[in-house]
């Protein structure tokens, strides 16, 4: 294991690790101080982020920040490295790439012919000496597209995750935030319920309703209980109709294990799935969630800083094709990013990691009631996303989850997004809005229809 320094004003800095050297090149984030493992101040951090930027790429192909021996994932990153991929720019530094990141050489071809050559640990050390701009530049250039039933990613085009929670997973409070969020052109990336309950029963009972309201209406979206990878096997083994295979994810073998998965019981996930064949489209079908600081959490982050654990969870989600990858940046708590500043850097590193990697990133722009943060942070770290070119965000009834006890986007803010910034939903749930009369085009801009349309009309009345 090397070392490095960098002197800074006639002090020099030393770093015994390179995986020191990344914890102290992080912007500051509570979750790195609870882990000790942060800068004891801003001139160590800045002489930290100028060593890294001198450390050539290809040093993280030598130096695993987590043995090989010990981690999985860090065998997945590295036997799966694709070196050819890497070439273009495998003669350059941490601070080089970030130049060629900022430059006319990258663009929308050649990012997606990289994204296999690169590991996690180049991705998260790029960010670190990146400003907010430089995150929103280069994500904008990526586009990662999937496809089920319909197609995420496009340009021009930012879909929703319609969260019809209920604290009580009660059939008639799900379908009335379901027809509230279709009303504001919601659930283009999913219908995806956070189920109170996790038996099987329920799990299949939700599944069956979900996929109901999509085939009785023939609206081009899919569904997903988020329900644990082994439950979703049963649920499949069952007949139970079950479009997308959701799990938690984090960036080490140990954090995973603390969610009760590995990487064989993620295939399994996989191929079951794959084996319904639901997808009119595609075969995208895996859904995963992650968020900084749930390796620490799980006491499970081997010293690496919480920003590059994370990245590191996007290793195991690319090798699974997945259809939507959300950091649920707020959600864990102020222990682990503390304040609105923290939960938007944050969220603009991961979207840049992720999409840098090649996967469809979408955010869960939250926060916790106890974090020091409002929802003028989170209109914010909305707005970014939608010039950063992100693939998806949250849409939940008045932005406050009722049984998670979070809070998040509406249904309202993806039409502001929508409108402020002249995007749209996926095209082809676009086309069945506007069938519907629910959104509709004026100026060139995406308005809500002026009626209830009958089959909904039906609908509510049913619900009374």
């Amino acid at each position: 294991m090397s070392s490095y320094s960098h002197t800074v004003d006639g002090n020099t800095w030393r770093f015994d690790s390179l995986r020191e050297v990344m914890a102290k090149a992080s912007p500051a984030r509570s979750g790195d101080y609870l882990a000790g493992v942060a800068a004891g101040s801003d001139v160590e951090r800045v002489a930290a982020q100028m060593c890294l930027a001198e450390i050539p790429l290809k040093r993280f192909l030598d130096e695993a920040l987590i043995p090989y021996e010990q981690d999985e994932v860090t065998r997945l990153i590295i036997d799966g490295h694709d070196r050819a991929a890497f070439a273009p720019v495998s003669h350059l530094t941490v601070g080089g790439f970030r130049d060629w990141l900022l430059g006319e050489a990258a663009n929308e071809t050649s990012l997606r012919a990289l994204a296999p050559g690169l590991t996690p640990e180049m991705a998260a050390a790029v960010s670190k000496i990146m400003r907010v701009q430089d995150l929103v530049l280069v994500a904008q250039k990526i586009r990662v597209v999937t496809r089920f039933r319909n197609t995420q990613g496009l340009r021009g085009r930012m879909s929703t995750r319609l969260q019809p929670n209920h604290p009580t997973d009660e059939p008639a409070g799900i379908a009335a935030s379901i027809l509230d969020g279709l009303l504001y052109g919601n659930g283009d990336a999913m219908l995806g319920i956070n189920p109170a309950s996790d038996s099987i029963a329920a799990i299949s009972e939700m599944l069956r309703m979900l996929d109901g309201i999509i085939q009785r209406y023939e609206i081009p979206t899919q569904a997903c209980v988020l329900t644990h990878v082994t439950t979703s096997i049963e649920a499949i083994n069952r007949g139970v109709p079950l479009d997308l295979v959701f799990q938690s994810i984090a960036g080490t073998e140990a954090a995973n294990a603390s969610f009760g998965i590995n990487l064989g019981i993620l295939q399994e996930g996989y191929e079951a799935g794959l084996s319904l064949a639901r997808g009119s489209l595609g075969n995208n079908l895996m859904y995963f969630e992650t968020g900084q600081g749930s390796a620490l959490s799980a006491g499970a982050h081997h010293g690496v800083d919480q920003q590059t654990c994370e990245t590191r969870a996007y290793a195991v989600a690319r090798h699974f094709k997945p259809f939507l990858v959300n950091t649920v940046v707020g959600f864990i708590g102020p222990e682990y990013l503390y304040n609105g500043k923290q939960i938007i850097r944050a969220g603009l590193e991961d979207h840049f990691c992720g999409k840098l990697l090649g996967l469809p990133m979408g955010c869960d722009i939250c926060y916790t009631n106890h974090a020091e943060a409002d929802q003028d942070d989170m209109d914010t770290l909305l707005t970014l996303f939608g010039v950063a070119g992100i693939n998806f965000i949250m849409g939940i009834p008045g932005s406050d989850d009722v049984m998670l006890n979070y809070q998040t986007t509406s249904f309202h803010d993806a039409l502001y997004a929508r409108q402020t910034m002249g995007l749209k939903p996926a095209p082809e749930f676009e086309a069945w809005l506007q069938r519907m009369d629910i959104l509709r085009q004026h100026d060139g801009r995406l308005e809500l229809g002026r009626q209830l349309p009958a089959p909904f009309r039906k609908a509510l009345e049913q619900l009374a």
